[in-house]
């Protein structure tokens, strides 16, 4: 059945479900608070009873039945009630953390991704994608490591055409199914220090352990001797000898492969933390009814192998769970005579070698559907964003009313960019702080959104597929003896070498060549320009020194100026934002200085 419509305004409808999602945690409260008063009545009423029959001929034991009964009752109903009000605060905080995007407070409040940082990536850092207030932030939703490390990765590398439209299509579907985001929002607590996919897959992927195929079913044999002769020992009266006899002789047989028991035993515990909650998202997303082909070929995948993804992935689950109940100070003393750590070291062996070929499979599929899911609550809460049309003859980025996505929607002024095949150049000057730089990264980060299939921050987006190239924040490096001149000489290498590849490159420079004198940067930036335009790259440069700007007239009309500009009122420097034709006219360098009191 299709979702309903939930109307245009996400604000509206996060708070109509927060505040019901309150209401039944209010109750919960209560609840809770009530069953731990009637808790405490039963057990000092058992308690009491308990005295009473034991030095007492007034009351018959039966009547202990009546409270330990309705205690247990009442165990029972309390720690159902305690799961459902932590669900409900799960979803409170769901739709907390919505309007706290909506209001533009969710900076330092999410996943940063820092870990999937490369500081060698030709526009990670540039364009803030990790890290507190990132983008990667603001658009992850995700409960597994799998499915952050999929995003992450979309950021990372832009996709082919096709890839993208399949994308779009599949989170305009998932954009409505706020039901199917809470849901895995309710499924638990994101673990923080989970297994990584790699490790999981590493595990999936080993060579099998040197065990004998002879080892599981002797095995049981032996334990079922020693469980005869323990319980014949009181029944029967045969004595201890038997049990001693069939003890040694299983811990004979078990000792010979203790070395590889242990180590499946050691491997099992790197990935039993997230067992549970991939098992259970794998489950929701099994059975959530997808029209589009390219979810439903990622729902397909879960299934490989016959049986769901989730089904498997719980049987090794509760394996290893009952794998851990040697642990138990309690059971340790029988896990030892039965033999339990390797009875259950070679089942989930069995299960590894059996199914471990799927893992991957289940993982890319599950991460990807998570990461759709992610960009379709990043598209359910800006319903004026757009999807961008991907065209096949580049390169090309023209954008109509273009916006950062990190900046406040309510002072985010908007402006029209258009690079192409005929106009591949934008040299942009202007004053300081006047907003160069925050339109090269609105650039870029609606070019990896969009080619990533999430909407962009514009009115409209025709794009072709590029690779994208930035040199924006390229800083020195004292452990490398790298200055920061040379850190961009070596950044704009990389989009040179870029540029010679496959896709056009987008390149995106800030400040071109700023750590050398104005002669040779104007010589130096016009050469490097002129062969990133002969290579079919198209892209915008950034400069407040007005001599580079000539060098959009030796380019022309493959080259155009473009500028924003500021004036100064009542002492008070203002700026618009918006980017105009030609050639930026006045400098506030000076105006700058003077601001902070500086005598110039």
């Amino acid at each position: 059945m299709p979702p309903r419509d939930l109307g245009s305004d996400p604000r509206d409808e996060y708070r109509r479900r927060l505040a019901l999602r309150r209401g039944a945690f209010g109750r919960l409260v209560r609840r809770d608070e009530l069953l731990s008063t009637f808790r405490l009545v039963f057990f000092v009423v058992f308690a009491v009873l308990a005295v009473l029959v034991l030095g007492t001929d007034l009351v018959h034991a039966a009547w202990l039945l009546l409270p330990g009964l309705g205690f247990v009752a009442l165990v029972v109903a309390h720690d159902r009630c305690r799961r459902e009000k932590s669900r409900t605060e799960r979803a409170v905080a769901l739709y907390e953390r919505g309007l706290s995007r909506l209001d533009d407070r969710w900076a330092g409040t999410g996943e940063t991704g820092v870990r999937f940082l490369d500081p060698g990536h030709p526009y990670a850092i540039d364009l803030d994608l990790f890290g507190r207030g990132s983008l990667f932030e603001l658009l992850s939703t995700a409960r597994t490591r799998a499915g952050e490390a999929v995003l992450a990765e979309w950021l990372l590398a832009p996709a082919a055409a096709d890839v993208v439209k399949d994308r779009q299509r599949a989170v305009e579907e998932l954009r409505p199914h706020l039901e199917l985001r809470e849901e895995l929002a309710l499924i638990g607590e994101r673990v923080a220090e989970g297994v990584h996919p790699e490790a999981f897959e590493r595990w999936a992927g080993a060579a099998p352990a040197r065990l004998p195929s002879w080892l599981r079913p002797v095995a049981g044999v032996l334990t079922a001797t020693t469980t005869i002769v323990l319980v014949a020992w009181p029944l029967l009266g045969t004595g201890p000898v038997p049990l001693v006899i069939a003890a040694l002789v299983q811990a004979a047989v078990v000792g010979l492969f203790r070395k590889p028991v242990r180590l499946i035993i050691e491997q099992s515990e790197i990935i039993e933390s997230e067992l549970p909650l991939l098992a259970s998202v794998m489950e929701r997303l099994e059975r959530e009814p997808f029209a589009t082909p390219a979810l439903r070929v990622l729902q397909e995948r879960l299934r490989e192998g016959g049986e769901p993804a989730s089904q498997h992935l719980a049987r090794l689950a509760r394996l290893i769970g009952l794998l851990e109940q040697r642990r138990n100070q309690y059971f340790a003393p029988l896990a030892a005579l039965f033999s339990w750590g390797t009875q259950f070291a070679v089942a989930i062996e069995d299960w590894r070698v059996a199914r471990g070929g799927s893992i991957s499979v289940w993982l890319r599929a599950a991460g990807e559907l998570e990461a759709l899911s992610a960009l379709a609550s990043h598209a359910y809460e800006h319903p004026d964003d757009a999807q961008a049309e991907i065209v096949a003859d580049g390169p090309l980025y023209d954008a109509q009313g273009l916006g950062h996505p990190l900046l406040p929607e309510s002072s985010c002024v908007r402006n029209d960019v258009r690079v192409d095949s005929s106009t591949p150049l934008l040299v942009v000057s202007g004053s300081n702080m006047s907003g160069k730089s925050t339109l090269l990264r609105s650039v870029g980060v609606s070019a990896i959104m969009a080619l990533a299939g999430a909407p962009v921050r514009a009115r409209a987006l025709r794009i072709s597929p590029l690779a994208v190239g930035a040199s924006i924040r390229v800083l020195d490096s004292l452990r490398d003896g790298t200055s920061q001149f040379m850190a961009e000489v070596l950044r704009i290498r990389q989009l040179v070498r870029m540029a010679k590849g496959g896709e056009p490159l987008l390149f995106l420079i800030d400040e071109m060549l700023g750590g050398t004198n104005s002669h040779d940067r104007k010589i130096g930036a016009e050469a490097l320009l002129r062969a990133l335009v002969e290579l079919s790259a198209a892209g915008l440069v950034t400069t407040h020194d007005l001599a580079l700007t000539a060098i959009a007239d030796g380019l022309a009309p493959r080259a155009a100026n473009v500028h924003f500009q500021d004036r100064v009122e009542e002492g008070e420097m203002l700026f618009d934002y918006t980017l105009r034709h030609g050639v930026v006219t006045r400098s506030n360098a000076l105006d700058l200085m003077r601001s902070v009191g500086l005598d110039v």
